[in-house]
C-alpha cells in the first residue's frame, strides 16, 4: 500500500514476436528484457502486486527469477499479435479478484521500456494522487516537428508536403509530444467503465528522450545498451 492506496503493476509479455523473437526475454547487457521493468517496480516500493501476464511457461520462471508474481498464465486468445492490451489488462484484474485480490489502481509497464526506472514510476504515481486525477500517461518529446511531417503520395510526389503555414523555422515551431509506452496508470474502477486512459481528468508525465526508448527492433536495442554502458 502506498498513500492508504493499494497499486498493480501489470507487466504485460507475451511470448514471441514478429520483428525479434522472443524480444521480451532477449538479453540486454547480460540480462532479459523484461527484468530491467521488473526491477524498476520493485524498486518504487509502492506495489501491493507486480504481476507479469504471460503465455509462456519459460517467461514465467525467468519473471519469477527476477522478483515478479505469474499466478496463472494468459489465455492463447490474447496472446496472438492483434492482441489489445485493453484485454490484457481486464483479464488480468478479473482473474485476480477471482483469487480475492483487489486494488486502487494498476500501472501497465510495458517490458519494451528498459530504460524507465523506480523514480520515474514513483513521481508519475505521486502525480495522480496528489491531482487526484483518474490516469496518468508518460510522453516525451517527439524527435521532428510535426510540421516537417507528412504522408508520401504513390507516386512519392513533395508537392505541398509541408504547407505554408508549416514552412516555418524550426526555433519558432511549437513543441509536440508523443506517448513513450512507459508507463500508464488508471484507477481501476474508471477504466473498467470507460476502458479508456484519455479523459478530462487525465495527465502527462513528461520523461526525457533518453529514457523513452521503446525497444521495436535491433537498432533500439543497440542504443538502449550503450546508455546502459554509458
Amino acid at each position: 500500500m502506498y498513500k492508504k492506496q493499494k497499486f498493480l503493476a501489470i507487466i504485460p509479455a507475451r511470448s514471441g514476436s514478429k520483428g525479434i523473437n522472443n524480444k521480451n526475454i532477449k538479453l540486454l547487457n547480460n540480462k532479459p528484457l523484461m527484468a530491467y521493468t521488473i526491477e524498476a517496480a520493485k524498486e518504487s516500493e509502492v506495489f501491493d502486486d507486480i504481476i507479469v501476464s504471460t503465455d509462456s511457461e519459460e517467461y514465467k520462471i525467468i519473471a519469477e527469477k527476477y522478483g515478479a508474481k505469474v499466478p496463472f498464465l494468459r489465455d492463447i486468445s490474447l496472446s496472438g499479435d492483434f492482441s489489445k492490451t485493453e484485454d490484457v489488462i481486464i483479464d488480468t484484474i478479473i482473474n485476480l479478484e477471482k483469487i480475492g485480490k483487489k486494488y486502487d489502481y494498476f500501472v501497465l509497464l510495458q517490458p519494451t521500456s528498459p530504460l524507465r526506472n523506480f523514480k520515474h514510476i514513483k513521481e508519475a504515481i505521486d502525480l495522480i494522487l496528489d491531482e487526484k486525477l483518474n490516469s496518468v500517461i508518460s510522453v516525451c518529446e517527439v524527435d521532428h516537428p510535426l510540421q516537417i511531417c507528412n504522408t508520401l503520395k504513390e507516386n512519392k510526389s513533395m508537392y505541398n508536403f509541408i504547407s505554408k503555414e508549416n514552412n516555418i523555422l524550426r526555433q519558432e515551431m511549437k513543441k509536440n509530444y508523443r506517448i513513450n509506452g512507459a508507463i500508464y496508470i488508471m484507477n481501476i474502477d474508471e477504466y473498467l467503465k470507460s476502458k479508456n486512459f484519455y479523459n478530462e481528468k487525465s495527465k502527462a508525465y513528461l520523461m526525457e528522450k533518453k529514457f523513452s526508448i521503446d525497444i521495436d527492433d535491433e537498432i533500439d536495442f543497440l542504443l538502449a545498451e550503450a546508455i546502459i554502458l554509458n
